[in-house]
């Protein structure tokens, strides 16, 4: 017949367990199949095998086995402690994250990207999982041939299926042979146009997600996840590229108003607001030589002797009075 399984829980004596250890108290011993159906008697350390024959269980003094299961148990207890001082030391870092509120939560939605290889690397892998649309603002007028050969790697094959690309840069790279022969051998729904100042470099992807520089050399990048923030800069773009003029595929001549080009127009409109060359050359994308060719051509057309006189006289011209410049 096969032994009943233990009728009580581990910290209990069952009335079977008692009578067999009256038992063993006053026989010396208990066959130890005896003890099949009261393991509690073994487990609290009331009976233990005979060393010399172990088919036998010997009786041991509960004053004996008592303080022997409160060692085991204080072990039990010190070795629970251990644990949670160890969980503790583990979560506090993340409490301390936690306690930082909102601030730790919003800080999820900018990314700080370090170093040219990581940004490229994080470009490279959002671009490629782009669904619809690319966004994109270049300021400068001259870009390399080894930086534009890396940004048609990762921009043809996307195009390729379908997503759309605007890019606005300066009018300065309606110039730039390099530029035009990127977007010749850029294959797509393509479209650029070009302003003659533009904003910071600006990279939205599916109007998700958004790249602009961290630092002035651009080594560091910040990847922005903010739904307010993104659809702010996707306005921003919008607003300059209603203002562009078209240059994909080729570079249109530029158009000639009271004389003067829009790049002398664009010169003149920020010697009035008294910036030096440098400045100019800077917000126009293009080199100090050249501002001051403009602007001697500046000079010329308007019979200025002086730096100071040209400014004035462009003032008085109304030559820029069309775009609101003028009284």
């Amino acid at each position: 017949m096969a032994p009943e399984s233990h009728p009580h829980g581990v910290e209990e004596l069952c009335e079977a367990g008692a009578n067999l250890y009256a038992r063993a108290l006053d026989e010396g011993r208990v066959p130890h199949e005896d003890a099949d159906t009261t393991p509690c008697l073994i487990d609290f350390g009331l009976l233990q095998r005979d060393a010399g024959d172990d088919r036998w269980l010997l009786p041991t003094a509960p004053s004996v086995a008592l303080p022997r299961l409160l060692r085991a148990s204080e072990r039990q207890v010190a070795a629970e402690r251990d644990r949670q001082v160890k969980l503790a030391a583990v979560f506090e870092p993340l409490m301390a994250l936690h306690t930082a509120g909102d601030s730790a939560v919003s800080s999820s939605a900018i990314t700080v990207l370090e170093g040219f290889p990581r940004i490229d690397a994080v470009l490279d892998s959002v671009i490629a999982e782009c669904r619809e649309e690319i966004l994109t603002v270049q300021p400068g007028g001259k870009r390399s041939e080894e930086v534009l050969n890396q940004a048609l790697s990762r921009e043809q094959p996307v195009v390729a299926r379908g997503v759309r690309m605007r890019t606005l840069y300066q009018h300065t790279a309606r110039h730039s042979l390099p530029v035009l022969g990127h977007f010749e051998h850029l294959q797509g729904d393509v479209e650029v146009r070009t302003l003659d100042e533009v904003t910071e470099r600006l990279i939205v992807v599916d109007r998700e997600v958004a790249f602009i520089p961290g630092s002035k050399d651009r080594s560091v990048a910040l990847e922005l996840r903010h739904p307010g923030l993104v659809d702010y800069l996707v306005t921003t773009f919008e607003r300059l590229w209603s203002l562009g003029t078209p240059m994909y595929p080729y570079a249109a001549p530029q158009p000639v108003k009271n004389g003067l080009t829009t790049r002398q127009r664009a010169v003149a409109q920020l010697l009035i607001q008294g910036c030096n060359d440098a400045v100019i050359a800077e917000r126009l994308g293009m080199n100090v030589r050249t501002v001051r060719v403009h602007i001697a051509k500046l000079a010329d057309l308007l019979g200025s002797e002086s730096r100071a006189q040209l400014g004035y006289l462009i003032a008085e011209s109304g030559i820029l009075k069309h775009e609101g410049t003028g009284g």
